[in-house]
């Protein structure tokens, strides 16, 4: 049961201050990330949009299946797949409490985005090297923007995930520590989910007549 003080109002209307600290939201945080991951949605939505506008306008220039390799992007199609069963790993070591555990399988999670990033990273200098790059037509400035964003998206979470490993490594598995490990959790699935529609939609139907 809380404690409370109860005062009043001029209008003699009682105010009641919780001194027990129990009536807020135990699930505040990750009720805000669900908000900011669905603001991240209507992002990647808009991206999608205009790539679904401009994805067939080359100006004469290379088309997607002139340009894209797709068994590069199954490699790394399968590099952020696997991340998100090593992730998982992460979580039931955390359930069980197991420090070294959560540690071990949020590096190799960053491990495996960082492969992901680097095949990413060359794939765009490909492209740029082969005169492919975003200023060259409509199709590629759309096509830039919504992988690019997505890579950006991935960089910010391996820095999540460094950050989280060192904040795991020095503190343990706390209270805030395993809602963080829960936040990055959906985040890095929330970013499979969105490639898995950039894999379909850019690369596959990319390389389509």
């Amino acid at each position: 049961m809380s404690e409370s003080i109860a005062l009043t109002r001029e209008d003699g209307s009682p105010v009641f201050l919780d001194t027990g600290n129990k009536h807020h939201p135990e699930n505040g945080t990750l009720l805000g990330f669900w908000i900011y991951l669905l603001s991240d949605l209507m992002i990647f939505g808009a991206l999608f949009a205009t790539y679904g506008v401009l994805g067939r306008s080359y100006a004469a220039g290379p088309s997607g299946a002139d340009l894209f390799d797709l068994k590069l992007i199954a490699i790394n199609t399968a590099l952020l797949l696997v991340s998100s069963i090593t992730y998982g790993f992460a979580m039931i070591s955390m359930q069980r409490r197991h420090v070294k555990g959560v540690i071990g399988w949020l590096a190799a999670t960053g491990l495996l985005g960082v492969g992901f990033l680097a095949i990413e990273l060359y794939e765009f200098w490909h492209l740029i090297s082969l005169g492919a790059g975003p200023q060259r037509s409509a199709f590629l400035s759309s096509f830039f923007a919504l992988v690019g964003t997505h890579g950006l998206h991935v960089l910010f979470g391996v820095i999540w995930l460094v950050t989280l490993c060192v904040q795991v490594n020095k503190h343990g598995l706390t209270r805030a520590n395993t809602r963080r490990v829960a936040c990055l959790s959906l985040f890095w699935h929330f970013l499979d989910v969105v490639w898995i529609g950039v894999f379909t939609f850019v690369y596959l139907m990319g390389v389509l007549p």
